[in-house]
């Protein structure tokens, strides 16, 4: 079976992508600085190399002693208020480093190369499911990041014929319905995560950054992709890159939006109980609405969705965060 490098694969959907790998029976190696990452997530029978992307020398001795087939590279910022702030640290992390390692991939005769990508390199201001055609002006750094290593790549791959994978995320939640692994970074900025953790007692709040856009509550829609399907996702794409498929650029998600609001309804329903809720303005970088077209990933891949309900999304992260706590699943 083929060997498998994942960047980034402590983190959140890096380990999930690392089980699911390790589910089919692929060789899994993991290269994570554990900055945001936990080794307990980490599968115990995956190959764990601790060091940054960014240093060279690490990742030439991993190409050079692996045999690795294909890369999976979730290693990254992923925080949009944090790339207005300090831009720099995104174009580094996300774009510089990503450079970095397809190179060292490419001198390893690598036969594929997964990019984790994202829906914020598409412009904002489209209420209707985006389509990988559609218009790319991020409004962050982070997207903008994202977009400019998407091209890189593409590049690179025309020019070295390395066969490149792009899923472009939408909004990932959830965690393994095995209680294997999940969102377990402190001070994460995703709304279920941070909302199962005002609804645990970790925090005393959430706060719903703006009420006044143009959707139906007032408040965003995302599109929320639970991250085991997104593993099964990246599985599939793997497995169609190395029988020889050709690039491929894909949008990740179910096609349909909730509310920020309707996520905390599902929430409050599932507890019985509001949670505190504190109404604020708008962030800086968050577009009204993101939802997938995800019809190009579904023609080219057997991708079935198991997790699609919003309650079971959210239900799955709120039992992942009981078993954090207590280390027992609700």
């Amino acid at each position: 079976m083929a060997k498998i490098l994942i960047t980034g694969g402590a983190g959140y959907i890096g380990s999930h992508a690392a089980w699911a790998c390790i589910d089919v029976g692929y060789d899994v190696v993991i290269i994570d600085n554990l900055s945001t990452g936990k080794e307990v997530n980490v599968p115990p029978q995956a190959h764990l190399i601790i060091a940054d992307i960014g240093d060279k020398m690490a990742v030439s001795a991993v190409f050079e002693t692996q045999s690795i087939d294909a890369v999976m590279h979730f290693a990254g910022s992923i925080i949009v208020p944090e790339s207005v702030v300090n831009p720099g640290l995104y174009y580094e992390n996300n774009t510089v480093k990503s450079l970095g390692l397809v190179r060292e991939a490419v001198k390893a005769g690598v036969k594929a190369f997964i990019f984790s990508s994202t829906a914020a390199v598409y412009a904002p201001g489209n209420s209707k499911p985006l389509t990988e055609d559609a218009l790319k002006a991020p409004l962050s750094p982070y997207g903008q990041s994202k977009l400019m290593t998407e091209i890189m790549l593409g590049d690179i791959s025309a020019a070295h014929g390395i066969p490149v994978g792009i899923l472009r995320y939408f909004n990932v939640a959830g965690a393994d319905p095995l209680g294997r692994t999940g969102q377990s970074t402190p001070n994460a900025t995703h709304l279920i995560k941070v909302a199962c953790q005002v609804a645990t007692g970790q925090r005393p709040h959430i706060q719903v950054f703006g009420t006044d856009y143009d959707t139906r509550d007032g408040t965003c829609v995302r599109d929320y992709i639970h991250v085991s399907d997104l593993a099964d996702a990246h599985v599939l794409l793997v497995n169609y890159l190395l029988a020889g498929g050709d690039n491929v650029t894909a949008n990740c998600g179910y096609g349909k939006g909730a509310s920020v609001l309707e996520v905390l309804a599902s929430l409050e329903k599932q507890l019985n109980h509001p949670i505190a809720t504190i109404m604020a303005p708008r962030r800086a970088g968050d577009a009204p609405i993101l939802i997938a077209n995800s019809s190009y990933l579904r023609s080219i891949l057997p991708w079935q969705p198991k997790f699609e309900r919003l309650d079971d999304i959210v239900a799955a992260a709120l039992a992942w965060e009981f078993h954090l706590l207590t280390g027992s699943v609700l």
